[in-house]
């Protein structure tokens, strides 16, 4: 293949997958055996400068960086995929993975699986990712803020939330920081070997203050928090973390990023024909709103 022009090979199926860096996912077979090929592409830094940062949460590289350390192919609570080959050339890189067999895993399994890896030592790689969520919030902050969630009815709410984000992201960073995959969704964890989660896509892969990763969990999961906080502390070694601590870590994580998602989906209809209410039904925006919905507990803890 001509490493100037890359392009998927004839055959590949294109599967779901985004992301800054992301050509596109697809599954193939490589030697007879099922395989999941991402392509990253290499960014131009007048573009995107910040993804050539080791330690920036968009830093282009780190997935491959991941699979050549082999820094979680065997680590507790969660693994990687077993890698297949990892090929680079000017233009990117190309990874290839074993086919995950879906496991569909409860919320609490998972919590638990999370808790055990967040004990785990990463090493000192200067490309894992930190300050997460303070980098995301950053990023909403030049844009202007949550801009449309002041034209709901949770302006009030959302200004206060928003004023206040420094100092929660301040607590979070007195919070003991552990391991962490960054982007812990159901469709990430999608495997299981023995008692330990198989995980994809570890673009995200650093540390952060206990309890984020399954903040960012339960977004997706059919369980509260509160249950999920318990089976991920339990699994954690004993004096690692309370159970309060990795409800701060969780609570903030889940409000935040919830918010901001709501804000971008109703951003991306504010514009069109009519009132911005009546567009909270709008099949792009509704799912948000659930999910903003589940978060009310947390949502009142962190103003009161």
């Amino acid at each position: 293949m001509d490493a100037s022009a890359w392009q998927p090979e004839p055959g590949w199926q294109r599967l779901p997958g985004a992301g800054p860096a992301t050509v596109g996912v697809w599954s193939a077979t490589h030697r007879g055996r099922d395989v999941v090929v991402k392509r990253l592409r290499r960014p131009d830094p007048r573009d995107a400068p910040t993804a050539l940062v080791p330690g920036d949460v968009n830093y282009w590289r780190r997935a491959a960086d991941v699979a050549l350390s082999g820094v979680v192919a065997g680590t507790s609570g969660l693994r990687e995929a077993p890698v297949v080959r990892v090929d680079e050339d000017d233009e990117g890189i190309t990874l290839v993975h074993e086919r995950v067999v879906p496991h569909d895993a409860p919320g609490l399994w998972l919590a638990a699986c999370l808790g055990r890896f967040a004990a785990v030592d990463l090493g000192r790689h200067p490309w894992l990712a930190r300050d997460q969520l303070r980098s995301r919030l950053a990023l909403v902050e030049r844009r202007g803020g949550w801009r449309t969630l002041a034209r709901t009815p949770m302006a009030d709410i959302a200004d206060h939330l928003w004023t206040r984000r420094t100092l929660w992201l301040d607590r979070c960073d007195a919070l003991p920081q552990v391991a962490q995959h960054g982007d812990p969704s159901p469709a990430n964890l999608p495997g299981r070997s023995g008692e330990d989660a198989v995980a994809i896509d570890w673009a995200h892969l650093g540390r952060g203050p206990v309890g984020a990763d399954l903040g960012y969990l339960s977004l997706a999961t059919r369980e509260a928090v509160e249950p999920l906080v318990e089976a991920y502390v339990a699994a954690l070694p004993a004096g690692l973390a309370t159970a309060a601590e990795a409800m701060t870590g969780a609570r903030v994580m889940a409000v935040y990023t919830a918010l901001t998602r709501l804000d971008w989906a109703l951003a991306r209809v504010a514009d069109g024909d009519g009132a911005l209410a009546g567009k909270f039904r709008h099949p792009s925006v509704a799912p948000y709103i659930r999910a903003m919905q589940r978060q009310v507990g947390q949502i009142e803890a962190l103003l009161a």
